[in-house]
């Protein structure tokens, strides 16, 4: 009718329904962006670093009791994700939430709000949209049943779980104690959260000669105090006495057959306890300690990487040792540990180097064939750091090729990736440029003058 403005048309009830869809993916996307999990953390480094953190937490084991096993199961399940295997993604996010249940000896609580969020995330990425909206409700009810003390607040649960998943995936330390201390803070009588929170502190001095500084160490015998049968801290608070001047020989002993004791797993202090023998007792008490390991245990992956590197520790206690002077048994020993444990741990680039670094001492072309392979592959910048500094000790003390060895340094130097290698190399670059007789001590000083801090 004239005058009469005309109403507008409904859409038609397939533009609705698709409307509907469309706004419901949404909320439900927005949901779980809100989630506390591996998925909303911002854990995206290299396919590498996912290859290398799988391999540490196999180590780690998964034998009962361990007070971090669901955390272990739910970091091993987002790592099995984002490497593309979604079924072993969902088996090890059921395991964790097994675990938990099994630790803390309840059906729900507030440990469980991670694991829900992350499972959400999964069924959600495989298109099972019901399923993740069932564990997002799973992870309201919690969140209602266990609220945390504030708004601005997280759960401790949740606090200590995004601390120790940091600690193996983030550089920032100061981070990962914020939310330790907020954890303990909240709930001061889990002991195994104060034990991670010290460790992680000692963890920033482990290449440094004299150790923790005085406050941190007092933390550590507080802590082993209120956690005495835990070996990985009791040989790592060991280890950090004995850079003060301890004479710690007898007692590194007597809790080596602790360890012994123990199942195997890198948390028993296997690694640090060997590293110990190295420095303050005798190589060959650490070998000896290795061999009887071994013995108790052929098939376990992880001791035959500490008994390998324990032997080139002691065929490298002098680089300078001529290769007639070393014991061919030794090194054919080192030698057959290392090709095992390369066919172990596949995707590590670091045990190519160290039986490339092995096969040096006994059959230097061997040693530069393999070399070339891993200049040649496609690694990522901390591998390729360890790898030049590597190549270039082996060019100077092997090869008798300082140019070759220094601008080798320099490559590894110029790597804007803060670690012992590069520290060593800069160290190394500094010695060549006070040589008043190297023909490089300019172009060094230059490097040296311009070089970036990470």
């Amino acid at each position: 009718m004239p005058g009469t403005s005309a109403q507008p048309e409904a859409p038609p009830p397939v533009v609705s329904s698709c409307l509907a869809a469309a706004q419901s993916q949404t909320t439900l996307v927005s949901k779980l962006e809100a989630l506390q999990c591996h998925f909303t953390w911002d854990l995206e480094p290299s396919k590498t670093t996912f290859l290398r953190l799988r391999d540490m937490l196999v180590d780690i084991g998964t034998e009962e009791g361990n007070s971090w096993l669901g955390h272990i199961y739910n970091l091993r399940g987002f790592i099995q994700y984002k490497l593309g295997f979604t079924q072993d993604a969902q088996s090890f996010f059921n395991k964790a939430a097994e675990a938990f249940r099994q630790m803390r000896n309840a059906d729900d609580g507030p440990w469980l709000v991670v694991n829900y969020g992350n499972l959400a995330w999964l069924h959600h990425h495989l298109g099972d949209q019901a399923e993740s909206e069932a564990y997002l409700s799973k992870v309201e009810a919690l969140m209602k049943k266990h609220p945390s003390p504030s708004q601005d607040e997280l759960h401790a649960e949740i606090y200590a779980e995004k601390a120790w998943t940091l600690m193996k995936l983030s550089t920032d330390g100061e981070l990962v104690a914020g939310y330790f201390q907020k954890a303990i803070r909240m709930q001061p009588d889990m002991v195994e959260w104060n034990t991670s929170h010290v460790l992680g502190l000692a963890s920033a001095f482990k290449n440094s000669n004299t150790g923790v500084e005085a406050d941190v160490l007092e933390k550590m015998r507080v802590a082993k105090e209120q956690d005495p049968e835990n070996l990985y801290l009791a040989v790592h608070y060991l280890e950090q006495r004995a850079k003060k001047g301890e004479r710690v020989e007898d007692e590194t002993r007597e809790l080596a057959k602790r360890v012994l004791r123990n199942p195997v797993s890198s948390y028993s202090g296997w690694k640090a306890m060997q590293r110990v023998y190295r420095n303050y007792v005798s190589h060959d008490e650490a070998i000896d300690l290795a061999e009887e390991a071994l013995e108790h245990h052929p098939d376990e992956r992880y001791l035959k990487r500490c008994a390998a590197l324990t032997l080139k520790w002691k065929i490298f206690k002098d680089r300078r040792t001529q290769r007639s002077m070393i014991d061919r048994a030794m090194i054919d020993r080192a030698i057959r540990l290392h090709q095992e444990v390369v066919t172990l741990y596949p995707d590590s680039s670091f045990v190519k180097v160290d039986l490339a670094d092995i096969y040096a001492k006994s059959n230097p072309a061997i040693a530069e064939q393999m070399y070339q392979e891993l200049l040649e592959s496609d690694l990522e910048p901390a591998d390729k750091q360890l790898l030049y500094n590597n190549y270039a000790r082996y060019l100077k003390f092997h090869q008798h090729d300082q140019k070759r060895s220094i601008d080798y340094h320099m490559k590894a130097a110029a790597i804007p990736h803060q670690s012992y290698n590069r520290e060593h190399s800069i160290k190394s670059l500094e010695r060549f440029k006070y040589n008043v007789r190297n023909p490089m001590r300019r172009e060094i000083e230059e490097f040296l003058e311009n070089l970036q801090e990470p």
